[in-house]
């Protein structure tokens, strides 16, 4: 009977932090991705950029000194000069035609391929680039397709949007199953809670066990959950690292601390409010 009875403790107190966790884990991923958003908003906007394309026949030193005065203005991320010969080949791969051998000759012009930063990915920004690069008499044209920009930015505002609704959604969601958990966990003592208060416990006496109780099952749920979460965090940024980062300290020690905070915090508030409501309640009702 004994060795029963303390399967069922074990089972009590393992099953509802194994469920905290599981909770925990999806509220940790939704607070990491809000907080890395940016950090993907930026690399998807350095891919945007632009091309200064050279007038034929300029000098290739003098295409190098405008490329080493644009690699200093803010609006530069990267740039990469392209001569006529590599845009030729570019295309003939892109292609699969040798329009050389056609025309016979190369119609392209050599260019400098810019990459932008992020606050200058958008088409406003780079009106005002190209009226700027306007002074160089070596350049011929900057292109750039304005639709495309303004989509980019568009999907990103509204991916923005709707990912803040659904993770809110999402964060409420999880609480409340936090908290029906712990509800839950209370209840299977609701005769207890009762039996303490008839025979004189105060409400301070009878909550601390299972507001304890309640706080670790919380806390340990938040180390499970931080484990899987930076076990996967550093899986993916094996596999991504080269693309993006996504190992910033800050955003990794906020995570951890939230989800903490979160476990410890919602698991008293759940427990006290849980025990306080079967004190207020008559005898007669707990058992229905």
């Amino acid at each position: 009977m004994s060795q029963t009875e303390s399967r069922k403790g074990k089972s009590a107190y393992f099953v509802p932090t194994i469920s905290i966790s599981l909770v925990l884990i999806v509220v940790g991923m939704l607070v990491f991705i809000l907080l890395n958003a940016r950090a993907i908003s930026d690399h998807v906007k350095r891919n945007i950029g632009f091309a200064v394309i050279v007038k034929d026949n300029t000098n290739e030193v003098e295409i190098k000194r405008v490329q080493k005065i644009l690699d200093t203005q803010p609006y530069v991320y990267t740039s990469k000069y392209v001569t006529k010969e590599q845009a030729a080949k570019s295309f003939k791969k892109e292609m699969g035609e040798d329009f050389e051998r056609i025309l016979g000759a190369n119609p392209l012009l050599p260019s400098i391929e810019i990459k932008l930063n992020p606050a200058y990915a958008n088409n406003d920004s780079l009106a005002m680039i190209e009226k700027g690069l306007a002074r160089f008499d070596i350049i011929h044209e900057v292109y750039y397709q304005k639709s495309m920009i303004e989509s980019i930015n568009e999907n990103i505002r509204r991916i923005t949007i709707l990912f803040l609704i659904v993770g809110a959604v999402l964060v409420l969601i999880s609480f409340t199953l936090i908290r029906n958990m712990i509800h839950l966990a209370v209840y299977s003592q609701r005769l207890l809670i009762k039996t303490m208060q008839l025979v004189g416990a105060t409400p301070f006496f009878i909550c601390k066990p299972f507001v304890y109780g309640s706080m670790w099952r919380g806390f340990f749920g938040a180390l499970i959950a931080n484990l899987v979460l930076l076990g996967a965090i550093f899986f993916v940024q094996e596999n991504v690292g080269n693309v993006i980062n996504i190992m910033r300290q800050d955003v990794i020690l906020f995570m951890v601390a939230f989800v903490i905070l979160s476990g410890v915090v919602l698991s008293f508030f759940s427990a006290w409010f849980s025990v306080r409501r079967y004190l207020r309640r008559d005898l007669n009702d707990l058992y229905v």
